[in-house]
């Protein structure tokens, strides 16, 4: 029992950490329940910081979201060796990102204590000073830079997200705009447009369950694009319709959260074509 028991944790958990290989439906399902938990310790910790997420703190998070996608490229990059890369991969990067975070967190807190700086900027300038030295990082060590595809990507996502507002805008769609929420369904747009860049023209595989089981079905991976839309607008309906009773804090964090899974791997995504890793 106890070796079928290692066997299972070794095949589900640590071996896709440890070779990379992404993701399986029962470690994407523990991974989801460990979020969804982890999501009310941090709503308590910022009611204890005395924190409001609110526009201003998501934005000024922003940054430790690029942090996230840029260092899981820097163990792609292999500028990193083992164990320490095991940090960088998924689900352990969140944990190693979010400690910082908090940490840099409580020091901005404290610094509005003794000063007239609000806590967000040193917050969201720690965030910005990690990313600029990630990124020296890859392109000190990159083989290649292909700024079209960059640029490609960025402007396909821009233009896309622009139109879903603009028709949002036009159907009097209230939803959209929110600018948190208009937000979110950009970081998802940006990520779905860097899949299906990246499994159409380059040779580059998924590694979430349910994306590739839907690429395989429909034969493209521009499926991404409705699934983001079907799968991204009706849970921040959801959100601000049958949440709105709820803490503020609890609702800002959902909605940060769905950020995060987005703009993070869009992130990842790009920078890898980019830089050809």
């Amino acid at each position: 029992m106890a070796v079928d028991l290692g066997n299972f944790i070794y095949q589900y958990y640590i071996n896709p950490i440890i070779y990379d290989t992404g993701y399986n439906p029962v470690n994407t399902i523990t991974w989801a329940i460990i979020l969804g938990l982890s999501l009310f310790g941090v709503v308590k910790l910022l009611d204890k910081l005395d924190i409001t997420v609110d526009e201003i703190f998501i934005f000024a998070v922003s940054p430790y979201i690029f942090v996230g996608g840029s260092l899981r490229v820097v163990e792609d990059a292999g500028i990193v060796a083992a164990p320490l890369k095991y940090l960088l991969i998924t689900p352990l990067i969140y944990f190693f990102i979010f400690f910082v975070c908090v940490a840099i967190l409580i020091l901005s807190k404290g610094l509005e204590r003794v000063s007239r700086i609000k806590y967000y900027w040193p917050f969201a300038l720690g965030g910005v000073a990690w990313s600029i030295v990630n990124i020296w990082l890859l392109y000190t060590t990159a083989k290649s830079f292909n700024a079209t595809i960059f640029v490609l990507i960025l402007s396909v996502g821009a233009a896309l997200s622009f139109l879903v507002f603009v028709v949002a805008r036009l159907l009097n769609f209230t939803l959209l705009k929110d600018r948190v929420n208009a937000f979110v369904l950009g970081g998802q747009l940006l990520d779905a447009t860097a899949t299906s860049f990246g499994l159409t023209f380059l040779p580059y595989a998924e590694k979430h369950v349910l994306p590739n089981f839907l690429i395989e079905a429909t034969g493209t991976a521009f499926v991404m694009y409705p699934l983001k839309l079907i799968v991204t607008i009706p849970v921040l309906f959801i959100i601000d319709e049958y949440l709105k009773g709820e803490s503020r804090n609890l609702i800002g964090i959902v909605k940060l959260a769905i950020l995060t899974v987005g703009l993070a791997p869009a992130i990842r995504d790009t920078l890898r074509m980019t830089l050809g890793i």
